[in-house]
């Protein structure tokens, strides 16, 4: 089992910058793909960005692209996404998931935190 836990969400006005956090603990915690994902009020959850286990390879959502940075410090079993240039369509609930695949398809990330809140105010 694997357990994750987002922090860094918060209030901020547009143009402004967070960085999210992801603890993971458990077994295999530090060897596994992660992704963030989010998810507005009365939308899907959508996939943001992931990264390897190694760090070597990363995906965006093309909407994030150029504005958020995902990396991981795997001796802190911990994954960041910094957030730039913040839009209020970036509001939402932020997930971080933890898979055996590199992948924007949310189905196939297995462990999932609670989220933490991000607001993007105009």
């Amino acid at each position: 089992q694997v357990q994750l836990v987002e922090s860094g969400g918060g209030s901020v006005q547009a143009g402004g910058s967070l960085k999210l956090s992801c603890a993971a603990s458990g077994r295999t915690s530090s060897g596994l793909p992660r992704g963030w994902f989010r998810q507005a009020p009365g939308k899907e959850r959508e996939f943001v960005a992931g990264i390897s286990w190694g760090g070597s390879s990363t995906l965006y959502a093309d909407s994030v692209k150029g504005r958020f940075t995902i990396a991981r410090d795997n001796a802190k079993n911990t994954v960041y996404l910094q957030m730039n240039s913040l839009k209020p369509e970036d509001t939402a609930v932020y997930f971080c998931a933890s898979g055996p695949h590199l992948t924007t398809i949310r189905s196939a990330y297995n462990y999932w935190g609670q989220g933490t809140q991000v607001s993007v105010s105009s």
